[in-house]
């Protein structure tokens, strides 16, 4: 475990003997709060910075965790900072609001409440993998064929302005100038996939199908309309199939996400318009009819677990929330 705020903290595995049992929370010393603060459900070791929090009650599991979490980072929030971080003794001092009935914490309520919080958040999931269809995870011929020929593909080197005409840059709109609206406005970052407000100025808009590179070379795929800054360049990908697209997408940031452009020296859009792709060809053209068929066997193989998983839970919190 280390300070980290993602992957519950997690920073490697190692054969090492765990040092600490499982079935407790962990929450880094040096943080503003408790965004560090996860429930470790397996025995582990732990990081110089990382505080063990123990439970002194018997009824303790991953359910009551995530409740007594939530109710330390409400606690906690924006009550901490740089010269006054959340470290062992702000734990100790830290008062929380947990449910009670009668004279005792109310571990029951808890257990039923994020229980049907789950069972709603699958529900919602399971909605949009059916609308979306992406509940369909069983391999075509096609697809198998594709995966299988991957590593045999003859492959060539294509210039992005010959392939998809001149890149387009987008236009500078300073934040005290951005109106509240519904038009996703696409900036560099990663954060959010570089979305860093939602706009209703009259701006370019760019059609969904389409690549977005930054200004450090990093490429996102678009499947929505958008307005783009000008630290943005836009590849008009919009003619390909969404899968193609795809996969094009992934060809651009390999090539333009090497590390040569930083703040000093922007990737711009006709540093896209020189930029040449490394694609499978296909009689002497980018095949974009196998580019599109390996994205939808890849989509499938990952999409499998999470279906999976998805009907696994609902046949789960069906039977937790009929008890209730």
């Amino acid at each position: 475990m280390s300070n980290s705020s993602v992957d519950n903290g997690v920073m490697g595995f190692s054969s090492l003997k765990a040092l600490n049992k499982g079935n407790t929370l962990t929450c880094s010393d040096t943080t503003l709060g408790a965004d560090t603060m996860f429930y470790q459900e397996r025995d582990f070791i732990g990081y110089s910075h990382i505080q063990h929090l123990v439970p002194k009650f018997q009824h303790f599991n991953k359910a009551i965790a995530e409740f007594i979490i939530a109710a330390c980072r409400m606690s906690t929030s924006k009550k901490y900072d740089y010269g006054n971080k959340f470290n062992r003794d702000a734990m100790n001092e830290t008062l929380i609001q947990l449910p009670q009935k009668g004279d005792e914490i109310d571990f029951d309520f808890m257990e039923s409440f994020i229980a049907e919080l789950e069972a709603r958040h699958i529900a919602e999931l399971e909605a949009y993998l059916t609308v979306t269809g992406l509940k369909d995870y069983i391999l075509t011929k096609e697809e198998e064929k594709a995966l299988e020929d991957f590593n045999t593909l003859n492959w060539t080197h294509y210039n992005l302005e010959d392939l998809f005409g001149k890149s387009t840059r987008g236009k500078r709109l300073k934040s005290a100038d951005r109106i509240q609206g519904d038009l996703p406005f696409v900036t560099a970052g990663e954060a959010c996939e570089g979305v860093s407000a939602y706009i209703g100025n009259d701006v370019e808009v760019f059609e969904s199908n389409t690549t977005t590179i930054d200004m450090f070379g990093s490429a996102k795929y678009r499947n929505f309309r958008y307005g783009a800054d000008d630290h943005v360049a836009v590849v008009h990908t919009e003619k390909l199939s969404e899968h193609a697209a795809v996969f094009v997408t992934t060809a651009i940031h390999k090539s333009s996400h090497t590390g040569k452009f930083d703040y000093s020296r922007n990737f711009y859009a006709k540093d896209a318009d020189e930029l040449d792709v490394l694609l499978p060809v296909n009689e002497d053209k980018p095949d974009y009819l196998f580019m599109a068929t390996f994205i939808s066997a890849i989509q499938k193989l990952v999409i499998k677990d999470v279906v999976l998983y998805t009907d696994r839970k609902i046949e789960e919190t069906k039977k937790v929330v009929a008890d209730i």
